[in-house]
């Protein structure tokens, strides 16, 4: 913590060893110092006595937090009080752990699109380039091949640092995580200097967070100050990007897939059904021979993101290319699951206005035959978004069936409204049906040959949540139930 931070302490605090720190009460371990911050539902400082009983040796708290618990004299720990603890939650973490990320190249990666799939085409292409490796976003964690389940895009702070020292602890070389807008505002990376901080694109989305498009771009800005990164790699071929590039303090390579002048280029690209091929150039004449395993010219962006941030980090792009070119792909990201059939059957993440718009293109450029689309919009998140996402999947396919998402609390049926509000007239067969298992049944059934049939908006996700409760559900497993109703002795045609 920095001297300008005021810190109290309530008991003795001398000979105190804390060996971690955690967020939740019903993760502590003993010897943690638990961080009870308000919540928008409780403060943290009222599950101190379970943290207390599960090990924890000490508390940090606010003053608010503070004055409550001197209500509870029992509860036997010292306090260090801050008037911000999420403001020091990272240095503290970080010290805590005695700088691991310092370890480890870092790169982090920041856009509304194509993050997950940036991070993990980086680890794969690390991997299968002998580099032991890890990757921290919305699929999980991984560290040298081993997967770690965590609940965030970007962990709490504790618990990133927390797996920084586990990856240094399994001598992990280099690490590319996903920062998101949530992250960099809530201090969830502080603590952390990223070696090359990655712009990809901005567009809409979280404005159930951010007061407008503008405070979200300020946002991901953040990511790219002496604070927090040491080496900007910023997409020339967005606008925000270019702005970026003009306006930020550290120094600063580019790329483009698109035919800028770029310090990286994609160039002689080659798209196919089942990925791409072409040449990545970047600084001093280099030539690297690259290509993807994920079809669509936003995952040549991707990957040439991917490749040029671990050359920037030090680290071996001709390696790392052909590992991404010779890899599998990335979980939900335009995952094929139509094994042996005569159509195409595509599940992506897409959730956002700009991944429905490139997710339907690229697959409209694959076919000869129609696009039939399965979308839904998660509730308790920007409503804006709903009717902008049905009205270019109805512009853009042949057929637009709209569902259920993640309902969470709101009302599934006026989500679906709300949706089919933006559809205007004279493009796709537009049809309703509520149930996402019986919605991937209806676009199944109604494909034929030389057809695609995306299903979008979940992607890698194992549940459905509805009200407080999480449904197992994966499009990928329902997908295959209904090929197989649909050639019930196996007969794929």
């Amino acid at each position: 913590m920095s001297g300008t931070d005021r810190v109290e302490t309530v008991g003795e605090v001398t000979g105190v060893a804390v060996t971690g720190m955690s967020l939740s009460s019903q993760r502590v371990r003993p010897g943690d110092l638990y961080a009870a911050l308000p919540g928008t539902r409780a403060h943290g400082i009222s599950f101190a006595a379970a943290a207390v009983g599960a090990g924890a040796v000490a508390v940090l708290t606010d003053p608010a937090g503070a004055a409550a618990a001197a209500a509870d004299p029992a509860l036997g720990v010292p306090l260090v009080v801050v008037e911000r603890p999420r403001e020091v939650l990272g240095r503290l973490a970080a010290r805590l752990y005695g700088d691991p990320a310092t370890a480890l190249r870092m790169i982090g990666v920041t856009g509304t699109q194509g993050k997950t799939t940036t991070t993990r085409l980086a680890v794969d292409g690390l991997e299968r380039a002998g580099i032991r490796a890890a990757v921290v976003g919305t699929v999980g964690t991984r560290i040298d091949g081993v997967d770690i389940k965590t609940s965030l895009t970007t962990p709490e702070a504790p618990d990133l640092h927390g797996l920084f020292a586990l990856m240094r602890e399994r001598a992990v070389e280099a690490c590319a995580m996903e920062v998101s807008s949530h992250a960099l505002v809530l201090g969830r990376v502080d603590g952390v200097v990223f070696d090359v901080a990655v712009f990809l694109n901005l567009g809409r989305d979280h404005l159930d967070f951010h007061a407008d498009v503008e405070d979200y771009y300020a946002a991901k800005a953040s990511l790219f100050t002496p604070e927090r990164a040491r080496l900007a790699l910023v997409n020339l071929d967005d606008e925000h990007g270019r702005r970026l590039a003009s306006e930020t303090a550290i120094p600063v390579r580019t790329m483009s897939s698109a035919g800028r002048d770029a310090d990286w280029r994609a160039v002689d690209v080659d798209l196919r059904a089942d990925g791409s091929s072409f040449t990545v150039l970047g600084p001093a004449g280099l030539s690297v021979p690259a290509g993807c395993p994920v079809p669509g010219d936003f995952n040549v962006a991707n990957t040439l993101a991917a490749v040029a941030a671990c050359a920037e980090a030090g680290l071996d792009a001709t390696a790392v290319a052909a590992g991404i070119r010779d890899g599998a792909g990335v979980p939900g990201r335009f995952e094929r699951v139509d094994e042996g059939q005569d159509f195409v059957v595509v599940v992506d993440y897409a959730h956002k206005p700009d991944a429905v718009d490139a997710a339907i293109r690229t697959l409209r450029a694959l076919t000869q035959g129609r696009v039939i689309v399965v979308l839904g919009a998660g509730g308790d998140r920007d409503p804006g978004k709903r009717p902008l996402m049905a009205g270019i999947a109805a512009r853009l396919a042949d057929v637009l069936i709209v569902t259920d998402d993640n309902p969470r609390t709101e009302d599934p049926a006026a989500i679906r409204a709300a949706m089919l509000a933006g559809v205007e007239p004279g493009g796709a067969e537009v049809v309703e049906v509520g149930d996402r298992r019986a919605a991937i049944h209806e676009a199944v059934s109604r494909a034929r040959p030389g057809d695609i049939v995306l299903v979008a908006g979940k992607g890698h996700e194992t549940g459905q949540k509805i009200l407080d409760v999480v449904h197992p559900f994966d499009d990928r497993v329902v997908v295959r139930e209904a090929l197989a109703a649909r050639h019930p002795h196996g007969a794929a045609r």
